[in-house]
């Protein structure tokens, strides 16, 4: 049995840290390989084998719908075996998968090896290393979640080195390399993110008992543990999902097709495109500062209403204002939303429902969420092989997450245990 650790060395000391900062390294990676590095490899896929924004938008969206109907099954695993054999196993399918996307050929091999990669993301992504911070963390969760975000973030702002390694090795290459880096990063993280507070006997958020008492709960926490099936029956559980669905509207349709639409649209050569979509998780940083700071202290629906809207006019400022000041609106606007935003996601969840069961909470939560991610791209994507621009797609999407807010507006904690 572990012994309790002493108060002078808690902080210090204290796992928890050790655990997000595991897991920025595996997001940071995750973020720059298949998150953001999605969109420039569209562009190289787009290039070589005269693929359609449309094919490219339904392989996206069905990596995504793949990770949402593993969600609530991923979630189960998670609370009975735990993160560690969860994130080992996604770090197998990963391997796998990023050999075969550098070998395919056709469009159904593509399909089929985004299918397998998509296993071994979601098995080492999301849902799991959130879970695995949540599990630390009650009155400092969302400064943890956003630290842990900042890792996503600089992933996205390392962005940049796929391309240039699309261009000095080629991307088949390059797809090797970096998912044998990831798969590597997420098999020596599972060591450190499998670890709970009662194995090592550690206080929660790392405080001394005096430090708890003198610290605040995070604005908005219940202090209750729901099960999956009460979570699923309160108005907040359906008002956040849907919330942050809306949300991934612009952010998923951004990652998959900005590069795309700065070098048709606007005219940007590859490298400057994928230096923008760079930029924009620096931006990002910023907000999740932010927004690690101000979720434990104000409203997080609030928070998160006001970053829908930003969210929606980035969007249709980046289409509708031909000059080229609309791009630096957009990186501003869209990076601070998502950044303030992110965090947010995660830390309202667990305080509404408790750490207790949050796998499973999220795991069936993700299946709405996910809907907007696959969504977005698709809309996006198909409106533009349509219409020849991505105008229209852009301004649906914009105007759809700025009404999102809404949900924000009813996704009130539960009143009573349910």
């Amino acid at each position: 049995m572990a012994e309790p650790t002493t108060d002078t060395t808690a902080r210090r000391r204290y796992t928890g840290w050790k655990v997000v900062g595991a897991n920025s390294v595996v997001w940071s990676l995750q973020s720059m390989v298949w998150v953001q590095g999605f969109g420039n490899l569209a562009v190289e896929l787009r290039d070589q084998f005269g693929w359609s924004k449309t094919f490219l938008s339904v392989v996206f969206g069905a990596t995504r719908a793949e990770i949402a109907f593993i969600g609530p099954v991923q979630g189960r695993e998670i609370q009975r075996r735990g993160v560690a054999p969860v994130m080992r196993a996604g770090a197998i399918a990963s391997a796998a998968g990023f050999v075969a996307v550098a070998v395919i050929d056709s469009r159904a091999q593509f399909l089929l090896a985004m299918l397998l990669l998509a296993i071994g993301m979601s098995l080492v992504g999301f849902l799991t290393i959130s879970a695995a911070t949540v599990a630390w963390f009650e009155k400092r969760r969302a400064r943890a979640l956003s630290i842990q975000t900042m890792g996503f973030a600089l992933g996205g702002f390392a962005a940049p080195i796929m391309v240039l390694g699309f261009q000095t090795v080629g991307w088949r290459a390059t797809v090797l390399v970096v998912g044998g880096v990831l798969s590597s990063a997420a098999w020596w993280a599972a060591g450190i993110t499998g670890r709970r507070p009662e194995d090592t006997g550690e206080p929660m958020d790392g405080l001394t008992a005096a430090e708890a008492d003198a610290t605040p709960d995070a604005e908005g926490s219940t202090g209750r543990h729901l099960t999956a099936q009460q979570a699923l029956r309160t108005r907040g559980f359906w008002m956040i999902s849907f919330g942050h669905a809306f949300a991934l509207l612009v952010v998923v349709s951004s990652m998959a097709h900005l590069a795309l639409y700065l070098t048709e649209d606007r005219g940007y050569s590859a490298g400057s495109a994928a230096i923008v979509a760079g930029i924009v998780p620096l931006v990002q940083i910023l907000g999740t500062a932010a927004g690690g700071y101000l979720g434990d202290r104000i409203n997080k629906r609030l928070i998160s209403g006001v970053a829908m809207q930003m969210h929606g006019a980035a969007l249709l400022g980046l289409v509708w204002i031909d000059a080229g000041f609309a791009v630096v609106i957009f990186i501003v606007l869209h990076g601070l939303a998502w950044g303030v935003r992110g965090p947010q996601m995660q830390a309202i969840r667990a305080d509404y429902f408790g750490s207790t069961s949050f796998a499973s909470i999220m795991g069936w939560s993700n299946i709405i969420v996910t809907m907007g991610a696959i969504a977005g791209p698709l809309i996006a994507g198909s409106l533009a092989d349509a219409t020849g621009d991505y105008r229209l797609g852009f301004t649906i999407l914009g105007v759809a997450a700025a009404c999102g807010t809404v949900f924000w507006i009813f996704a009130t904690p539960p009143s009573e245990p349910a």
